[in-house]
């Protein structure tokens, strides 16, 4: 593909070699450092001029380090006569803070803010997957590419459960029931949700479990896992209610602060997450973790991309 640079962020650059290998390019030549004063340094170590410039950097790790580096990537591209910068985000930041809600009216609406920094930084257009809230599209006045681990959470469980044609998708909160919908749908089975009642941010009070999951495979399915306490309370609950096995299938597994010992305490068969965020430490502290790769679908929708071809495709196929 002539004219086309993918550079990778420093916050995964196994997802940014995975993408171009799987492209057939070479990961341009970048340099990001820091001085003394924390200040984030960035130097692109290639010509773009007139190039289709692709950015991939995720929202994870050292977030607000990583978010600046992205901005002065592109803002770098972008003064350096790039024809197109795309930001590929599979981990979008901030996308939590996406509302104000009743209790606190002095809350930010980050999100927003994220989106406006990243226009105003140049990029022209934007590739992320499973959006915590779908309505961030409408934050940016440029396109945005939302893409779904959907089509790859549905591979894997015809590939990896024997008794997927009996289990019930759970979704954790009332919020992902469209999610979980969706998916019990394109696998013809039944679906369950779980109400529960917070008393204040990442604490869950009290959990009801809506649906039938009795002698049956619970599959509890999220787009992030952070903290884990929901989907750890929800296993249990599932248990509780009669499940005969428990997994957990997430897009962004964040797993910060106790999530790691809540894991390897719970009663999961396995927990499945993508690597829009870096897995390996995590996984050698708990076997029960196990990742999809989700590059292909990034690298299909780069070239889709680059090429002017429909991207829609992928909402529903993973690529070969």
């Amino acid at each position: 593909m002539p004219n086309i640079k993918i550079f990778s962020g420093s916050s995964h650059p196994d997802l940014g070699q995975k993408i171009s290998d799987r492209l057939g390019l070479e990961l341009g030549k970048v340099v990001t450092k820091k001085f003394s004063n924390q200040e984030t340094c960035v130097e692109i170590g290639e010509s773009v001029r007139g190039e289709d410039v692709y950015i991939v950097q995720s929202g994870c790790g050292e977030i607000n380090d990583n978010l600046m580096e992205l901005l002065i990537m592109i803002n770098a591209c972008k003064i350096a006569s790039a024809s197109r910068v795309t930001a590929v985000i599979p981990c979008f930041p901030y996308a939590r803070q996406d509302k104000k809600d009743k209790v606190g009216s002095r809350a930010p609406i980050s999100a927003k803010l994220v989106a406006n920094m990243l226009s105003v930084s140049g990029a022209d257009h934007i590739i992320t997957m499973d959006l915590h809230a779908s309505q961030i599209q409408g934050f940016f006045d440029i396109p945005v590419d939302n893409l779904y681990a959907e089509p790859a959470v549905l591979k894997w469980i015809k590939e990896n459960i024997n008794e997927w044609k009996n289990c019930t998708i759970v979704s954790p909160d009332a919020g992902g029931a469209k999610r979980v919908t969706s998916i019990a749908d394109r696998l013809n089975v039944d679906f369950a949700l779980i109400h529960k009642e917070r008393k204040k941010a990442n604490e869950v009070d009290r959990m009801v479990l809506v649906g039938d999951v009795k002698d049956r495979v619970a599959i509890l399915v999220d787009d992030m896992a952070d903290t884990c306490g929901t989907i750890c309370h929800a296993a249990d609950k599932l248990v509780s209610a009669g499940a005969t096995k428990v997994y957990a299938i997430l897009t962004h597994g964040i797993f910060s602060g106790p999530a790691i010992t809540r894991i390897n305490n719970a009663c999961f068969e396995a927990v499945v997450v993508t690597n829009t965020i870096p897995q390996e430490d995590k996984m050698k502290h708990c076997s029960k973790i196990q990742v999809i790769d989700i590059s292909m679908i990034l690298a299909e929708a780069i070239r889709r991309t680059h090429n002017g071809e429909s991207v829609s495709y992928l909402f529903s196929h993973v690529p070969l």
